[in-house]
């Protein structure tokens, strides 16, 4: 469904489970939501067992559709993915026996520059962005690459398909990309910026779906006037920013080889006026205690893209950390460097890098299920500066969701059909504590059988019947 296209009232009829906070996840057996004409939800209930007689209560709503959960399932708030790389799709599960900076050399510049080609960007982008919706992405920001009309048709895809995005094209003039994929200049790299940011106003002016954000790749990727031109176009227009931080210790050495002149990886941004309370900031694994102090005082956030730092051997975020001193933290799932477009993933693999950081810093380390769903959907929100739209269920709030379906086994042990529902096998003695823990670790997109932003739906499979 489009973006724009209309919808009516609809009641959502079954179980729904949110965060409330970072410790409290909340679980409404028998609930409804209500979602009027623009999306937004207008009322919530529990411990309902028959829609008509609720709507004899609300009689303007005696109209509504009623989308109805069949069998065992809830409905979750929709992901939010704080970073990927969306022209690095084909090369997810590529790795060698790479770490960061040669695997930017080997697997990446490469396949981004392919995607000059829009037939190319085509295939690629549209995709990944049904993967993503698959998975129950409702929200995405973007790495495109650095041409402008590729990064304008991942836009474009976006929006058609209805899936909110921050849409950016990569900026990076520096030598040490290769010449064959870089700006030939700090006028054209903030000449193509500036026209990648009107076009995507232009096709959505509101900003309800797709959001333009100034990027530049890292700091090595980029000189320093290139940096301080793209701080002013900031502040011109506005936009939200993101880029990498601190996510590989060689990477941090190159840093300081680079800008010899500033205190630290985080001081580069500060000093080009790119540290703001709109940054995104993706990895963050390596920051002094005077680093994170500078990104609390500013307000920029950060993405956590566990998968990721595991797989490019960059190291174990300390989000327990950056958490207790108030730093705001979401999950990305950092495709390619990320071998998955889910964010259900990255909550597992949160859980585990949590983890390992306990094992030789202490249990106070170790992130719940709820903590690393709290990332997942509200700590996302406030990440790309939507937590006032999405994140949660609230009265005001957009319905941004994914109805879950779990499977369960057959007192006879029919298994007819059953593992084309997914791996979680429910016996009925779980509690529903234990079913989103199920799902939280056994869990995949069969699970997710429809995905609605801003109560439209925008995917669904054979099982969704509503």
């Amino acid at each position: 469904m489009a973006a724009s296209a209309s919808i009516s009232k609809s009641i959502y009829f079954g179980t729904y489970v949110h965060s409330k906070s970072l410790t409290e996840l909340e679980i409404r057996p028998d609930g409804v939501i209500g979602v009027d004409e623009k999306g937004v939800i207008q009322f919530l209930e529990t411990n309902v067992k028959d829609v008509e007689s609720l709507k004899s209560r609300r009689e303007e709503w005696k109209d509504a559709k009623v989308v109805k959960i069949k069998g065992e399932g809830f409905f979750f708030p929709g992901f939010i993915d704080t970073h990927t790389h969306a022209p690095q799709h084909p090369n997810t599960g590529l790795f060698g026996k790479t770490t960061l900076l040669d695997w930017l050399q080997t697997y990446t510049f490469p396949m981004e520059s392919s995607l000059g080609s829009l037939s190319k960007a085509q295939r690629v982008y549209s995709n990944f962005v049904s993967r993503t919706l698959s998975h129950g992405t409702t929200a995405c920001a973007y790495y495109a690459t650095i041409h402008v009309l590729s990064t304008n048709l991942l836009a474009d895809i976006c929006l058609k398909r209805g899936q909110r995005a921050l849409v950016g094209r990569v900026c990076m003039n520096s030598n040490l990309s290769p010449e064959y994929y870089r700006d030939m200049s700090i006028e054209s790299s903030i000449a193509d910026s500036r026209a990648s940011i009107d076009y995507i106003r232009s096709i959505d002016p509101s900003g309800e779906i797709v959001l333009p954000i100034i990027t530049p790749r890292f700091a090595p990727s980029c000189t320093a006037h290139c940096l301080t031109a793209l701080g002013d176009l900031a502040t011109e227009t506005g936009a939200h920013i993101q880029t990498h931080i601190s996510e590989n210790t060689s990477e941090c050495e190159l840093v300081k080889k680079l800008f010899p002149d500033s205190k630290s990886y985080t001081d580069v941004y500060e000093t080009h006026h790119l540290l703001r309370p709109k940054t995104i900031l993706a990895h963050a694994v390596h920051l002094s205690a005077e680093e994170r102090a500078l990104i609390k005082a500013r307000e920029a956030k950060i993405s956590h893209c566990p998968a990721s730092n595991t797989a490019l051997t960059s190291g174990c975020c300390p989000v327990r950390t950056l958490l207790d001193e108030g730093i705001t933290v979401g999950l990305g799932t950092d495709v390619s460097g990320g071998f998955s477009p889910s964010i259900l993933e990255e909550v597992r693999q949160a859980i585990w890098v949590s983890r390992f950081r306990a094992m030789n810093h202490g249990d106070v380390h170790k992130l719940s299920t709820s903590e690393a769903l709290y990332l997942a959907t509200r700590g996302g929100a406030a990440v790309i500066g939507m937590e006032d739209k999405v994140g949660g269920f609230e009265i005001g709030k957009e319905f941004d969701a994914q109805m879950i379906s779990l499977g369960t086994v057959a007192e006879e042990g029919n298994m007819e059909g059953k593992f084309t529902e997914g791996s979680i096998d429910l016996f009925g003695f779980e509690k529903w504590a234990e079913k989103v823990e199920k799902w939280v670790y056994g869990g995949d997109d069969r699970n997710t059988v429809a995905v609605w932003v801003r109560g439209r739906l925008v995917h669904s499979t054979s099982k969704f019947e509503g």
